[in-house]
């Protein structure tokens, strides 16, 4: 049991920690992040921005976690504000949330970022403006015919950025290291709009891979008990084609493929659970990623 009163203490003794600083709630899913950002909101006087890519969807509660309930009197930001199929990116994030910065601090409270969505929280702490170059999908269909040994060769000949980082470390990161370098060679006046990155402090909750993958069972059969099947049902009757519920991630994926009969119940259940204790992995992996460009992560 995390001691959130020692926690508290602690942020509210260190010097460092200014009224206009981010204190960062992140982890993988089922680690406890919304619950853990509620009780230090109380204490702080804070309201809790998402930094969730899906929770942004109205009609989408059960699917994407949005456990409203949990968040009890403490004001919370960028959660149902766009409908269901709309498309949202780092871009309208940064735009949004920077409103609601502001809106909180203009009103004499703290903000409290939780979520996890590595991407985002990264924007916010380290300015990523190459994010913004416009992904090319007929540039990406003629590079995905290559091994990643050619993509590297390619790469190599290329004049990247001096403040441009390549990853290196999988195929689809080394194809949109190239991406950008055409685009910036092809438009060399293209306006890199660089956005502001916050102070902050970053607190991580990691619990232990049996407690975290006996969560992820215990919610995901506690979600299917409240109805998240007849909530992509839902989405379906208001017009949304399966085509597009893959796009809003592993549990509207899944059971489109089930309400299709592409899967029987049983297979779906397994197959779901199996992915998203593969998504929970792929998380932590993004936030090791974090601390390696520099990103401080106090893991709790």
């Amino acid at each position: 049991m995390i001691n959130a009163q020692n926690i508290i203490a602690h942020l509210q003794e260190d010097a460092q920690f200014l009224p206009e600083d981010l204190l960062i709630i992140l982890g993988p899913t089922a680690s406890g992040k919304t619950k853990f950002a509620v009780k230090l909101a109380k204490s702080l006087n804070a309201e809790i921005i998402s930094a969730d890519s899906r929770q942004v969807y109205r009609h989408m509660n059960i699917g994407t976690g949005k456990d409203l309930s949990e968040y009890q009197d403490v004001p919370y930001h960028l959660i149902d504000i766009l409908n269901p199929g709309d498309r949202y990116n780092i871009d309208f994030f940064l735009r949004d949330f920077e409103e609601a910065y502001w809106d909180i601090i203009n009103r004499g409270r703290r903000v409290i970022v939780c979520g996890g969505t590595g991407f985002y929280i990264q924007s916010l702490l380290q300015t990523q403006p190459y994010s913004q170059i416009p992904v090319n999908q007929s540039w990406r269909l003629e590079l995905e015919l290559l091994s990643k040994e050619e993509l590297q060769g390619i790469l190599e000949r290329m004049s990247p950025p001096v403040d441009f980082k390549i990853d290196f470390s999988s195929r689809k990161r080394i194809v949109r290291a190239i991406e950008i370098c055409r685009f910036l060679d092809q438009n060399p006046d293209f306006n890199l709009n660089i956005t502001k990155s916050y102070r902050y402090k970053t607190l991580g909750l990691n619990p232990p891979l049996e407690v975290r993958r006996e969560r992820i069972t215990k919610r995901l059969n506690q979600r299917l008990e409240e109805g998240m099947i007849e909530e992509v049902e839902g989405l379906l009757n208001m017009g949304l084609s399966h085509e597009e519920l893959e796009y809003y991630g592993l549990e509207y994926k899944y059971i489109s493929y089930y309400l299709k009969g592409q899967l029987s119940y049983k297979d779906f259940i397994n197959k779901l659970e199996t992915e998203i204790h593969r998504y929970a992995k792929r998380q932590m992996t993004y936030f090791r990623k974090m601390e390696k460009d520099g990103v401080e992560i106090e893991w709790i």
